[in-house]
C-alpha cells in the first residue's frame, strides 16, 4: 500500500469517527483527558475500537500483513496526535504482538515517551502490546526497571503495568516486589494506583507472596495502593492488612 493508500485510509478513519462523535461524552471526559498536546475527538472508546478492527479487516484484505508495514502506519496514526487514532494504533499493534521481535523495544519505547500521557494511554499500551512483548522478551526487565526513576508519572506507572499481562500468566512474581518497593511512597496518586493494580492482579496466581510483602511494608505503604493491592483477597487477609499494629 502507497504512501497515498495511507493517507486515503486515515481520512476514511477520521470520517467514520466524525459519524460517532458524542459531545456529551466529550464533554464528561474532558476533565480526566490530561492530554496536553493530544486532541481527543470524544467518541466512545468501543465506538473507536469497532473502527479499528473494520479498518484493520481492510488491511488483512489486501494482504497487508507484516508488521513493519502495520507498525510505520501506527507510527503515522500516532503522529496525527489524537486520542482516538493512538486508541486504533494500540489496538492494531496487538493485533501483530506474535511478530514483534527484540528490536521492537525501541519503538514501543519511544510510543510510551511521546504519546503515552495519561492513565488511559498508559494502560492500553502497556497491559496489552508493551505487556506482551515484555512476556515474550523477558531479557528487557532490566531496561522497565530503570523507568520507576523517570521524571514522568506515566512512565513510572508504567513499570508496574508492563507486568500485568506476565502476572496473569504466572509469570515473573520475582520481579515486581523490587518495582513495587521503588514506587512504594511514589508523589503521584496514579502512579501508587499503578504498582497497587500490579500486586492486586499478582494477588490471583500469588496471593500468599504478595500477602506476605503487604504485611512487611503496610505501615509505609500508602492506603491507596494498600487497599489495591489486598481488594481480591479473603476477607480474613484484608482485615489483617489493614489493622493498625
Amino acid at each position: 500500500m502507497s504512501s497515498l493508500d495511507f493517507e486515503r485510509l486515515t481520512k476514511e478513519i477520521e470520517e467514520d469517527l466524525q459519524k460517532v462523535v458524542n459531545p456529551s461524552y466529550y464533554e464528561s471526559h474532558k476533565a480526566t483527558k490530561p492530554d496536553g498536546e493530544i486532541h481527543y475527538m470524544g467518541v466512545p472508546t468501543p465506538e473507536v475500537r469497532k473502527i479499528a478492527k473494520k479498518y484493520l479487516k481492510q488491511l488483512k484484505d489486501k494482504r497487508i500483513r507484516d508488521i513493519e508495514i502495520i507498525l510505520d502506519y501506527c507510527n503515522r496514526l500516532l503522529r496525527k496526535k489524537i486520542s482516538e487514532f493512538r486508541t486504533i494504533a494500540f489496538h492494531w499493534s496487538f493485533q501483530y504482538r506474535n511478530q514483534l521481535k527484540p528490536k521492537h523495544y525501541e519503538i514501543l519505547e519511544d510510543w510510551l515517551d511521546k504519546y503515552v500521557t495519561g492513565w488511559g494511554s498508559c494502560d492500553n499500551l502497556c497491559v496489552s502490546t508493551f505487556g506482551y512483548f515484555l512476556c515474550k522478551f523477558p531479557e528487557f526487565i532490566p531496561k522497565i526497571k530503570k523507568w520507576p526513576s523517570s521524571p514522568k508519572p506515566m512512565t513510572r506507572r508504567a513499570s508496574a503495568v508492563c507486568f500485568i499481562y506476565s502476572l496473569r500468566r504466572s509469570r515473573y512474581i520475582e520481579h515486581i516486589f523490587e518495582i513495587a518497593d521503588t514506587l512504594l511512597n511514589d508523589e503521584e496518586d496514579l502512579v501508587l494506583k499503578g504498582y497497587g493494580w500490579m500486586l492486586k492482579e499478582a494477588t490471583k496466581k500469588f496471593q500468599d507472596e504478595v500477602f506476605v510483602y503487604v504485611l512487611k511494608n503496610k505501615a509505609k505503604m500508602p492506603r491507596v495502593s494498600l487497599r489495591y493491592a489486598i481488594e481480591k483477597m479473603p476477607q480474613e487477609m484484608r482485615e489483617q492488612a489493614m489493622a493498625k499494629d
